[in-house]
């Protein structure tokens, strides 16, 4: 019998381990629970009977157009239910999922799409152009989705529909790109295993049952409201209360209309919460735990939150390529604040130096993680899958830590070139990139500036070529048409010379941010 058939089916009360399928999360969640509400958007309500029969319809569609055990389906959407349905649908049928911000542009949908080898592309149809024009470029298939749209309509062959293409532990499940100092992005590939076993980490960690509902404001296509939101849902038979984009009024809503037990975000979404001119009268006593991650939060900001909500706050770390979560602060456990807490269940965290080799207690060096949530590698890039991959499954995160004479660990610094834009990862070298293909660019340097409300903000310092009439405004619209919003330098500035190292390296370190920028 295969390891997904011995699965462990989680209990009414709540979740308990399951290495299985996420597939049949859903299943074993439809089955005991069909009535309960799944995801919520707004008015807008699909309980777990239809968001299974849903993933039925998708998955016959997707064979019908020819879909075979492992070939990869991209989807562009914001949080709607259909991401949940094309998600399951997609997995039911074999396939993996490629998940994609539906802020990209055309020539970053066409990369990501081309570089998958994606068979098609799902994208919501209140997106622009980008999504139909980059498929084209990459010469896929797109598929324009509204809401409602793979509700079953009674007339399905159900022997077609209910069928389940099996998926061993270690197949790849999704691709999520993530980009690093090297250039073009990665895809991190997540197996049901890797996904599987931090799912119900997770779920655990939070203690989530059937009564919950969680505040989903993060975004699905991302690691953290994937796993956190909709799969660690799924799984303990929770609601998932939609936010398509975060805005602290529309969320102060939600949270009262819905009376959500479980609030998950971003530390700048917990301080535009905070000091939103309606937190003062916001209803938030259904709420009994906020989870943050996705980059360090102020602890004024924590301890200000906490006061102000009357609710505990989980800070935690993890990465994509860690499915996502790795560590956190335990409910049952001290918390500290400014600390990532300790290890989840199964996982192991280690601090490193420069050749490898374990330092103690209070030393700074390499943060790394084992466990079965560490992805199987980078999508055929071996060599970068050897370069963060350790022979005895240690993955080197690339962020320096340390660890107390307690075993809680504190993120010192972050050792790759990364800018974390209000919890966005943003990647200088693939915007340095796109700034040389302007040709009045002689040099850029793209780096983070230090930004109240987003905690960083994206700079570039720009060297032009001589006689070039470009401004800091022209440029940056320039940009702006080229890469996602989120990405896009909003502070430029021209110098003369950017400053180097022996070799001729930009050393970014001694950029100067001029005070007007």
């Amino acid at each position: 019998m295969s390891d997904v058939a011995q699965r462990q089916i989680p209990a009414a009360d709540g979740p308990r381990q399951s290495t299985g399928s996420l597939v049949h999360h859903l299943l074993d969640t439809a089955r005991r629970t069909p009535g309960a509400p799944a995801l919520l958007l707004g008015p807008y309500a699909l309980d777990y009977r239809t968001l299974e029969r849903s993933t039925a319809v998708v998955a016959a569609r997707l064979r019908a157009d020819g879909l075979t055990a492992g070939d990869r389906i991209g989807l562009m959407l914001p949080n709607v239910p259909e991401f949940a349905v094309l998600y399951y649908g997609a997995l039911r049928a074999g396939g993996v999922v490629v998940p994609l911000n539906p802020l990209l542009k055309e020539r970053e949908v066409a990369f990501h799409l081309a570089d998958s080898g994606a068979r098609a592309l799902y994208a919501w149809d209140g997106v622009p152009g980008e999504p139909a024009e980059g498929a084209a470029k990459a010469d896929v298939p797109h598929h324009p989705v509204s809401l409602g749209q793979f509700t079953p309509t009674g007339t399905e062959d159900l022997e077609t529909t209910d069928a389940l293409t099996e998926r061993g532990p270690d197949d790849d499940a999704v691709i999520l790109y993530t980009s690093g100092t090297t250039g073009h992005p990665k895809g991190a590939q997540l197996t049901h295993r890797n996904l599987a076993s931090n799912t119900a980490a997770t779920a655990g960690l939070a203690r989530l049952t059937g009564a919950d509902t969680i505040l989903g404001c993060l975004p699905l296509f991302h690691a953290f409201g994937q796993l956190t939101g909709l799969n660690a849902a799924v799984l303990s038979g929770a609601s998932l209360a939609l936010v398509p984009r975060f805005d602290p009024a529309a969320v102060l809503a939600t949270l009262a209309a819905t009376r959500a037990t479980v609030f998950e975000g971003v530390p700048t979404m917990f301080a535009g919460l905070l000091h939103h001119p309606d937190a003062a009268n916001a209803d938030a006593s259904s709420l009994r735990l906020c989870i943050s991650g996705g980059a360090a939060m102020p602890v004024e900001v924590l301890h200000a939150f906490e006061e102000a909500f009357g609710c505990d706050v989980l800070e935690g770390y993890g990465l994509s390529e860690t499915s996502p979560v790795a560590a956190f602060n335990h409910l049952d456990r001290p918390r500290r604040a400014g600390s990532i807490g300790t290890p989840i269940a199964g996982v192991e965290l280690s601090i490193l130096d420069p050749e490898g080799r374990e330092l103690a207690d209070g030393q700074t060096g390499e943060l790394a993680v084992r466990g079965p949530n560490v992805m199987k590698g980078y999508w055929r890039r071996p060599e970068a899958t050897a370069e963060v991959l350790l022979p005895d499954g240690r993955l080197r995160t690339g962020d320096l830590a340390r660890r107390d004479e307690d075993g809680f660990y504190y993120i010192v610094d972050r050792k790759k070139d990364l800018i974390i834009r209000g919890g966005y990862n943003v990647y200088p070298r693939e915007l340095e990139e796109v700034l040389y293909e302007h040709p009045a660019v002689l040099e850029a340097a793209v780096l983070p500036v230090p930004d109240a409300r987003l905690g960083e903000e994206v700079g570039a310092a720009v060297v032009l070529r001589p006689g070039a009439e470009e401004t800091p405004e022209s440029l940056r619209a320039w940009m702006k048409e080229r890469v996602a919003a989120y990405k896009y330098p909003r502070r430029v500035w021209f110098l003369a010379t950017l400053p180097k190292g022996p070799t001729g390296k930009i050393q970014k370190r001694d950029i100067e941010v001029p005070e007007a920028v």
